[in-house]
């Protein structure tokens, strides 16, 4: 059986777990330079958030530099950014620059008129085919102001529902994965000067919150694999939880793959075909945020539950059990005397009880390495690929 096919439904094929140093690298890495490209480069901020004018017409056969000078001539004052969206009959002109004063916007237009003649929707050359809008400081001064009170808000809103709806663990765990999402992606912004804008926020949240939903998802099976884990010594909590990240694995990436055909069909149509600038921002932070979101919940979200899990006494000298087990020198007496000490712990209530009234039974009188018992196996392990054994459950 290929190692796809395995990871296709579910059996297991890749050791996440056993590559954790790898994904704390790589995380490291993006941290350092999306912090670096905040600190250093500063975010791209529009209009709505800075105060400031913007003109726009349709761009037929015009020159962006053409364009930038005579703005400039008119108005005395250099654009911040003279560029062209869309495509075909769509694409549009837009300059960019500091506010403006009604005398300085009317001078402008006037003299790209008279320089271009951009023509309107009927095809007349018309000064009224030049747009122009204006955002004041003030008002830029309270959409940022709202901008960074939702951004709290919907963090604080996220952190008490991960607190309560998942274990202690768990929840710091999805915590600092959401928190790498959120820098990661601001990092990309700021690398790549994309410029931020309401829509851009929007989405921010739309994606960090579907970041969420994967990564409970993860844990979900984590936590269903690992019921009764402490009434047997068959695998480990990071077995379990590589396991489950295998078989959550290809569901995740459907969705994402699902969730990014319509965002690329957005920027394709509304972007490229039609030039709609506020549809871009909200296109692009989504794309970004749905990879990002990905990235966090397969490979950081689970190998940092299961580095806070074995900080734990239980789940180390549970460990250990299976290790001897496998080993040959954990005996049923030993093993059923290391149960005991594991269920008189005070750290066991974080894990659900063995499914079943008598499962305590079970495992206290069957012989986990019998040969009609399943073999301990992990993600890889030839011939027993997503084995995952519990009290009372056949197979």
């Amino acid at each position: 059986m290929s190692k796809f096919h395995r990871l296709y439904t579910g059996e297991g094929g890749i050791d996440f777990i056993g590559r954790t140093r790898l994904w704390y690298w790589i995380t490291a890495v993006l941290l350092v330079v999306s912090i670096g490209a905040i600190g250093v480069r500063g975010f791209d901020l529009g209009i709505d958030f800075e105060g400031g004018t913007k003109l726009n017409m349709p761009a037929a056969e015009l020159s962006t530099e053409a364009v930038g000078e005579t703005f400039s001539e008119a108005t005395g004052v250099t654009p911040e950014l003279v560029q062209i969206v869309g495509a075909g009959d769509t694409r549009t002109l837009e300059i960019k620059s500091q506010r403006l004063s009604d005398e300085q916007i009317a001078e402008a237009r006037r003299s790209i008129f008279e320089e271009f003649h951009p023509k309107d929707a009927h095809g007349t050359p018309s000064p009224d085919a030049i747009g122009d809008s204006t955002v004041s400081e003030s008002w830029g001064d309270t959409i940022t102001h709202r901008m960074v009170i939702a951004m709290i808000a919907f963090l604080a809103l996220a952190f008490v529902y991960i607190a309560l709806r998942l274990q202690r663990e768990m929840a710091v765990a999805a915590m600092l994965a959401l928190l790498v999402d959120a820098v990661v992606i601001a990092g990309i912004y700021a690398l790549f000067g994309f410029e931020v804008t309401p829509a851009t926020v929007i989405g921010l949240l739309t994606v960090l919150a579907f970041s969420i939903y994967d990564t409970v998802i993860v844990f979900d099976k984590v936590r269903e694999n690992t019921e009764g884990l402490k009434g047997s010594f068959r695998s480990t909590y990071a077995e379990e939880a590589n396991l489950a990240v295998n078989q959550t694995v290809m569901r995740s990436i459907s969705t994402s793959v699902i969730s990014a055909l319509p965002i690329i069909a957005l920027m394709i149509v509304a972007v490229w075909m039609m030039g709609v600038g506020t549809l871009k921002d909200l296109a692009l932070i989504q794309l970004i945020g749905v990879v990002e979101g990905v990235f966090s919940s397969i490979f950081l979200a689970t190998p940092i539950l299961v580095s806070l899990m074995s900080r734990r006494k239980d789940i180390r000298k549970h460990a250990e059990g299976v290790a001897k087990r496998r080993q040959g020198i954990l005996d049923d007496e030993a093993a059923a005397e290391a149960r005991r000490e594991l269920a008189a712990s005070g750290e066991t209530s974080d894990f659900a009880p063995a499914r079943g009234a008598n499962a305590h039974l079970s495992v206290s009188t069957s012989d986990p390495m019998s040969e009609t018992s399943p073999r301990p196996g992990t993600p890889g392990t030839p011939g027993v690929t997503g084995v995952s054994w519990r009290p009372n459950q056949r197979r």
